[in-house]
């Protein structure tokens, strides 16, 4: 009981960078997302898991507005950012794009030069006042994704020119030179070799010391290793939400406790 108390006092409003309630989407028909409810935390991995189509990019898409994209598709119920509704008619989509980055499945670097990936995003939102200072954002953003000191000596070399590894590094610099606070990451290492998965996995355990970072990821071993927080997403619900190490050693639900131990997936 008193432990119990202690988790809970120690999640304060301050704690909390996302909120979603009563999140529901459609595809036409199709009702691909039911009555989603979770608080995201600031400075924490959270990781979505659950079988292929449960619903876990759909929810992570709705965090930044990328379902406006799609004709067919219609988000309902609550979401907020910093207690902002992302989805009230005022918020420009272009600019919460820039505060909640998105990193995809496959890299997929502009092609330009390596330098211009990365100072694309500031450019358009006018985030340097100068050459100099569109440098140091390049610069940091490069140093942050861990790709600097491969890059520095090729900046105007072609983006699409990298290494699988490095191209996803260079996609994450290119995501985070706009000075988000949202990382979200949809499959970020699968088409990616085991290194150049181990190197992105110590990446995202840097980042979250700035970012809050959310991963959609097919490897419950990736979860297990880079997330502090997880979300098991099942038939288009969200089943449970907890804890890393809880949902993977003792969840409350057993459909969890079946997809953990391969029975469904």
């Amino acid at each position: 009981m008193d432990d119990q108390l202690i988790v809970e006092r120690a999640v304060s409003a301050q704690d909390i960078k996302i909120t979603a309630r009563g999140v529901q989407v459609y595809y036409g028909d199709k009702h691909a997302l039911k009555d989603v409810n979770v608080d995201i935390l600031t400075n924490t991995v959270t990781a979505f898991i659950g079988p292929s189509g449960c619903g876990k990019s759909t929810f992570l898409r709705c965090l930044n507005r990328m379902n406006d994209t799609v004709a067919i598709a219609r988000v309902e119920g609550d979401i907020r950012i910093d207690g902002e509704d992302i989805y009230d008619k005022r918020v420009d989509p272009v600019q919460l794009r820039a505060k909640v980055g998105m990193v995809f499945q496959k890299p997929n670097p502009f092609p330009k030069s390596i330098y211009d990936n990365v100072a694309y995003g500031p450019k358009i939102h006018g985030l340097a006042r100068g050459k100099a200072e569109l440098d140091e954002i390049v610069e940091q953003s490069l140093r942050k994704a861990a790709l600097w000191d491969e890059v520095k000596d090729r900046l105007k070399e072609s983006g699409t020119g990298l290494s699988g590894g490095q191209q996803q590094r260079l996609c994450i610099a290119r995501a985070i030179a706009t000075g988000p606070e949202v990382l979200l990451m949809d499959e970020p290492c699968s088409a990616l070799d085991p290194i150049a998965t181990a190197q992105v996995e110590e990446l995202i355990d840097e980042l979250h010391e700035k970012f809050s970072v959310v991963i959609v990821t097919h490897s419950m071993q990736q979860a297990a290793r880079v997330s502090q927080k997880t979300a098991f997403f099942h038939l288009g619900s969200l089943v449970e939400y907890g804890n890393t190490s809880k949902i993977f050693t003792n969840p409350d639900d057993p459909r969890t406790e079946s997809y953990i131990t391969g029975r469904i997936g």
